[in-house]
C-alpha cells in the first residue's frame, strides 16, 4: 500500500502542476484538499480538475463561516494592519487551512502535506509553521523548493506539456490569490515599482474613475466589537461581509498598491483589494474612538501592530498571539453602537455614531461652561505639566552663560 501526501489544491498554476509533479517523482498516493475560504471557484469544476490531473482522492471543505467568524472578525476587533496598509488577506487564511490539512492527513493515514508555496514566499513559512505547531511529525514536499522549475513561465510551459488546463497565460501572469476578504495581485509588471499596475485587474472593485457618481451611505451596527447589522439588517457574518464587498466594491474602496517587507527578507510589491474590509476597519475604529479611554485606545495601538506581524509571519497558533487576543477582547466590551459611513469614488468618510457607552459627552467637550470643567482649572494644570520643560529651561539658559 502506498504512502499518502495530501496536497493544499486550489486549481491554480502551481498546485495543478504539483499533482503530476508528485506523481513523476514520489510514490505516493496523492489527495488534494480544496480549501473553500471565499474564493468563489467552482469546487466541483476544481474537484473534477484534480481528479483528471491525477490525485487518486479529493476532499472540498467550506471554511468561509470560520473564517469570517473567528478570524476576520478577531482581525476587526484588533484593527490588524501590517505596515500601516496590508489588511492581511492571506495571511488570515492560512492557518484555518493548515489546521483542516493535519485534521486530514490524520484522517487518512498521511505522512506527507505539500503546498504549492514558492520559495521566495511568505506562505511556505505561515503553512509548515501552522502544520507544525499540530502535528511535528508530519513531513512536508514543498516542490518549488526543489524542483526544476525557477519561473511561472516554467511552470506554464509545464503544464501545457502535459495538457494540464491552466487559467493563466505568459501575457495574463499575475500570482493571485482570493478569498472572502480579499484578492491579491502580484508578480508580472507589478516586480518593477515604476510601473504604474493595470485597472484592469481589479476583481472585486471598480476602478475609481469608473464608480458610482453619487455617494453610497451604509451603517454598520457592532456588539461588543462584532459587526452583527448593515443597515439595520441582521446578517450572519458571510452575507454581512459579502453586502460589505458588494456595496464597497461599487463605490471604489479599498485597493492599495504596496511595496512590502517579507518575512523571507526581501521586499515585493502587490495590488491588494479588500471592499468590505476597509469599511469594517474603518467603522469599528471609528466606534472605538468613541467608547474606550486614551490609554487603552493608545496601547491598543501598539499591541495592533505586534499582533499583525504574528499572523503575517505566520505566529497564529502562538502564546503570545493569543495574550494579545485576550487583551483585545478585553477592551470590546464597551465597544457597541452604530456607525454610519460615506463611500465615495474610493472615500470613506465618517457620517455619525452612535454608541450608548460612549466616553464623549458634549456637555463637557464643547466650548461652553461645565459642572466638571472650568476654563480657570486649566492655568494650573498647565503650570504643573509644562514644570519639566520650564525646569530644563532654567538649565540650559543657566548653561549657556
Amino acid at each position: 500500500m502506498k504512502d499518502k501526501v495530501v496536497l493544499a489544491y486550489s486549481g491554480g498554476l502551481d498546485t495543478s502542476i504539483t499533482i503530476s509533479w508528485l506523481k513523476e517523482n514520489y510514490d505516493l498516493d496523492v489527495i488534494a484538499v480544496c480549501l473553500n475560504v471565499g474564493q468563489g471557484d467552482d469546487l466541483d469544476k476544481v474537484k473534477e480538475k484534480a481528479i483528471k490531473t491525477g490525485a487518486s482522492k479529493v476532499y472540498v471543505e467550506d471554511l468561509t463561516g470560520a473564517f469570517v467568524k473567528d478570524y476576520l472578525f478577531k482581525a476587526v476587533k484588533a484593527h490588524l494592519l501590517y505596515e500601516d496598509e496590508y489588511m492581511l488577506g492571506t495571511s488570515l487564511a492560512r492557518p484555518l487551512m493548515s489546521k483542516k490539512l493535519v485534521e486530514i492527513a490524520h484522517k487518512e493515514g498521511a505522512k506527507y502535506i505539500s503546498h504549492g508555496c514558492t520559495g521566495k514566499g511568505n506562505d511556505q513559512v505561515r503553512f509548515e509553521t501552522a502544520i507544525a505547531s499540530f502535528d511535528p511529525t508530519i513531513k512536508i514536499i514543498a516542490p518549488w523548493r526543489i524542483w526544476d522549475i525557477k519561473s511561472r513561465e516554467d511552470a506554464i510551459d509545464y503544464a501545457n506539456a502535459r495538457g494540464i488546463e491552466i487559467n493563466v497565460t505568459k501575457k495574463k501572469i499575475y500570482s493571485e490569490d482570493m478569498n472572502i476578504w480579499h484578492i491579491s495581485h502580484e508578480g508580472g509588471d507589478l516586480e518593477d515599482p515604476r510601473n504604474e499596475h493595470k485597472r484592469e485587474m481589479y476583481s472585486m472593485t471598480t476602478p475609481m474613475e469608473k464608480a458610482k457618481d453619487e455617494p453610497s451611505y451604509v451603517e454598520i451596527y457592532f456588539k461588543q466589537g462584532v459587526p452583527t447589522k448593515v443597515n439595520g439588517k441582521e446578517l450572519k457574518p458571510v452575507e454581512l461581509l459579502t453586502e460589505l464587498n458588494k456595496i464597497g466594491g461599487e463605490n471604489g474602496v479599498g485597493v492599495i498598491d504596496i511595496v512590502e517587507n517579507r518575512l523571507v527578507g526581501m521586499k515585493s510589491r502587490g495590488v491588494y483589494e479588500t471592499p468590505g474590509g476597509t469599511i469594517l476597519y474603518a467603522a469599528h475604529r471609528c466606534l472605538e474612538r468613541l467608547t474606550i479611554d486614551k490609554n487603552t485606545y493608545h496601547y491598543k495601538q501598539i499591541i495592533s501592530q505586534k499582533y499583525a506581524e504574528l499572523v503575517y509571519d505566520g505566529l497564529w497558533f502562538s502564546p503570545l498571539r493569543e495574550a494579545l487576543d485576550a487583551f483585545v477582547e478585553s477592551t470590546q466590551k464597551n465597544v457597541t453602537g452604530s456607525v454610519k459611513l460615506r463611500l465615495y469614488k474610493g472615500n470613506v468618510i465618517t457620517a455619525g455614531i452612535d454608541a450608548k457607552n460612549a466616553l464623549y459627552d458634549e456637555g463637557i467637550s464643547s466650548f461652553g461652561a461645565s459642572e466638571l470643567y472650568s476654563h480657570k482649572d486649566a492655568e494650573g494644570f498647565i503650570k504643573i505639566f509644562s514644570l519639566p520643560t520650564k525646569i530644563k529651561a532654567m538649565v540650559d539658559n543657566k548653561n549657556e552663560k
